[in-house]
């Protein structure tokens, strides 16, 4: 039958195959029946085309097609429905509840039947797809229907209800209540309104801190004891998976643990923020059973590690320890290299107040290192290699940028990251080769600029060496570096300025122009190198080569004693240079009595090893000495100044104005003293005064007698030294009244005019 209508096909004309093709395509009744509204939208639009393009006289439908004629899309789809009903019961009555819709169609609603012949017109712009229309009107809606939803608001009554119930008993319906209530109270510490808050709303600051205060001490407790876990004497914990009635609570926990880390992220204060952090390392065990939660919770601990306060710091690192130690194959990774990275990111910037937890980070990171060998050799060898990447392109290049990626305070602290790790894990084979490169990249920072304006860096870099070199027992030449520090400076050279504050050398890389002026900066320069030396030397003073190692060392300290011409300067170094020759001296002498070669290395070992348990002259030294650095560091640390410890007297500057106020005042007291000896001896007046006053200084005068005159000479010249004692004011002292006749001292009191005339005779005299 194919094949005849093949050969029936291949003799028609294009008229005949669009006339032929929509006669035969026409659907019989039972056909159009069974097939969905749908696709006979399609044919019909398909027969619409083929009849304008192909027919140019439509031929009349027979009785029989007219019987054929497929009823409307509404009626259908009602039949549809109905048969629905009857097959599939149980989804018709899901329409029901879901969609009404669908069911309640109308009759009116399609015009398939009025426009049968016309031809389809597109519509002017596409419809969306029925999917994103979905989308949309659920995210529409969604809002819409939480929103108009009635919440109840929590009141501490209803705290304290649950509470007690917990305490008696915990039940499942009580437990998803609390974790309801408190994700609300979560979400309002972001205001997060996305529909989300489930059936409770807190608003009241009082409740909110009621309900997470409870649920932070007592719901873990109540939780345990519904899952029947009791804590068990092993290595790793006991998941909350194991118990036979997780699965009743499991969606419950993972919405209270989520609601933990958002209210974590949201805290400032840092003695809730313990708090929280305390219960997040008891529900540690919770979080492992839930891989997502546990990643977003390692995110949000580690910021804590590295930026919170220090107590802070210590819960999240033991949160990380304890996540790390249980799941190592799974987390330790990433949370060694989260670690690291923000370690890199909060050293940036280095003070006396925050080097404290800079060596905190340090210690902690370290020991994350220590607890899988074979991880941390990749990620080490990675992060000193990008070190070496950084100078090997400061010192090819040669640019500002290339210089100050390598001097900078977190190449530093790097650096001192991977020598405490080398040297707290030593020995250690797997991390042993990393010593040579590290030790080449610090020695390269070094020699990078070796200026006078670099010193406090190469300090820095000097005593990385030497950690690494005690610690590891591999020998550094390290004191090349030190000595050249000596050399190259003029200690004699006067000062250019005067500084009160010394210089810390412990948060410092590089100095300015005006500190390389400073007698400060050679004080502490002179302090750090025999810090620097006596620590360097000691880790060597029992090897049997220890006079060999110090001989350049002797030679520069004398020719340095020699040049130098300040006094505190050569008293410090002579005193290390006598406990140098007197450690060597020591060592050449128990080195006389030895009985083997320098071949036999297991012999030099042991010698040395008991030279170490009977401690050299330089070791008791190095001893007392470094307790007594150790509370000036401390001191310096801190901010404080030695000058504290002095006590020196304040010394209180008046202003101009105020001085000359206070001199004149004590001028015009000068002469208005109480006492009436003064005022006998002491005849000034005023041009102002009455002649009454005259009359009885008169008499008073014309009483006196050689007694008064000497107690007026005792009153005068103590009355002057206490002048000295306050304001240095030179006052002569006033001599003795003689002893005059009446009329006289008349004459004198009224004498003005008199003295005026004395006066000009005696000019023209």
């Amino acid at each position: 039958m194919a094949k005849g209508n093949k050969r029936k096909l291949a003799t028609l004309s294009v008229d005949e195959f669009l006339t032929s093709a929509f006669d035969s395509g026409s659907p019989s009744g039972s056909d159009a029946e069974e097939t969905g509204a749908g696709s006979r939208k399609k044919t019909r639009v398909r027969k619409k085309v083929k009849d304008g393009k192909g027919k140019k006289t439509p031929q009349p439908k027979t009785q029989e097609e007219r019987k054929e004629k497929p009823k409307g899309a509404a009626q259908q789809h009602k039949e549809q429905l109905s048969r629905l009903k009857e097959k599939d019961p149980e989804f018709f009555k899901f329409l029901a509840e879901n969609d009404q819709k669908l069911l309640n169609f109308d009759d009116t609603d399609s015009s398939d039947d009025d426009g049968e012949d016309q031809l389809h017109v597109l519509p002017g712009e596409l419809e969306v797809d029925s999917n994103e229309e979905e989308e949309e009107d659920e995210k529409e809606t969604a809002p819409k229907s939480k929103k108009g939803r009635d919440l109840i608001p929590i009141t501490i009554r209803m705290v304290e209800s649950w509470k007690e119930a917990a305490e008696a008993k915990l039940t499942y319906k009580l437990f998803h209540d609390v974790v309801m209530a408190f994700k609300a109270a979560v979400s309002t510490t972001k205001g997060d309104d996305n529909g989300q808050l489930g059936k409770y709303k807190v608003e009241d600051s009082s409740v909110f801190n009621a309900l997470v205060s409870f649920c932070i001490e007592d719901l873990l407790s109540a939780l345990q004891k519904v899952l029947q876990l009791k804590a068990e004497g092993k290595k790793r914990l006991l998941l909350p998976s194991s118990s036979s009635q997780w699965q009743k609570v499991r969606q419950d926990v993972s919405v209270y643990l989520a609601g933990l880390i958002q209210l974590l992220s949201s805290l400032t204060e840092v003695s809730v923020v313990s708090a929280v952090l305390r219960h997040m390392n008891d529900l540690v065990p919770y979080y492992l059973c839930f891989p997502k939660h546990t990643r977003v919770l390692l995110k949000q601990v580690v910021m804590q590690w590295s930026t919170g306060e220090e107590t802070v710091r210590v819960l999240a690192f033991l949160i990380l320890n304890k996540i790390s130690r249980d799941k190592q194959d799974v987390y330790l990774n990433l949370v060694l290299k989260q670690m690291y990275v923000a370690y890199v990111k909060n050293c940036k910037f280095t003070s006396p107040s925050v080097l404290p937890m800079i060596n905190f980070m340090q210690r902690s990171l370290t020991e994350m290192y220590a607890l899988d060998y074979q991880a941390t050799y990749q990620h080490a060898f990675i992060y000193i290699r990008q070190l070496a990447i950084h100078l090997r392109n400061a010192m090819t290049l040669k640019k500002k940028e290339t210089y100050q990626s390598v001097y900078n305070w977190q190449f530093i602290h790097c650096l001192f990251l991977w020598c405490r790790l080398l040297s707290t894990v030593s020995p250690n084979e797997v991390l042993e080769p990393l010593i040579y490169p590290l030790t080449q990249v610090i020695i390269g920072c070094i020699k990078l600029l070796p200026t006078p304006r670099y010193y406090p860096l190469r300090l820095h870099c000097v005593r990385a060496l030497t950690l690494l070199s005690e610690c590891t027992n591999t020998f550094i030449p390290v004191m090349p570096f030190l000595l050249e520090i000596i050399q190259q400076m003029d200690f004699n050279k006067k000062p250019g300025r005067m500084s009160v504050r010394p210089i810390n050398f412990a948060v410092v890389l590089k100095l300015s122009t005006a500190n390389l002026q400073e007698k400060a900066y050679r004080d502490g320069l002179i302090e750090q190198l025999y810090d620097l030396t006596l620590e360097y030397l000691h880790t060597q003073a029992h090897t049997i080569g220890f006079p060999e190692l110090v001989l350049p060392a002797t030679i520069q300290l004398k020719t340095f004693l020699k040049e130098c011409k300040v006094a505190n300067y050569c008293k410090q170094i002579r005193q290390l240079l006598e406990k140098v020759q007197e450690n060597s001296s020591f060592i050449t002498k128990r080195r006389q009595k030895a009985t083997f070669g320098v071949v036999d290395k297991e012999a030099v070992a042991s010698w040395e090893k008991q030279v170490k348990e009977e401690v050299s002259p330089l070791q008791k030294y190095y001893s007392s000495w470094k307790k007594l650095r150790e509370k000036e560091i401390i001191l310096e640390i801190t901010g404080k100044e030695r000058l504290e410890d002095l006590h020196f007297p304040e010394i209180k500057r008046r202003k101009l104005q105020e001085s000359k106020e206070k001199d004149k005042k004590e001028f015009r007291d000068l002469f208005d003293s109480d006492s009436s000896s003064d005022d006998e001896s002491c005849g000034f007046k005023s041009k102002g005064a009455s002649k009454k006053s005259n009359e009885a200084i008169v008499k008073d005068l014309a009483g006196t007698d050689s007694e008064d005159a000497e107690e007026d000479e005792d009153d005068h010249l103590s009355f002057e030294d206490e002048s000295d004692d306050e304001d240095k004011v030179p006052v002569k002292p006033s001599r003795a009244v003689a002893k005059m006749s009446h009329s006289e001292l008349e004459v004198l009191a009224e004498g003005d005019e008199d003295a005026v005339e004395d006066l000009e005779f005696s000019d023209e005299d």
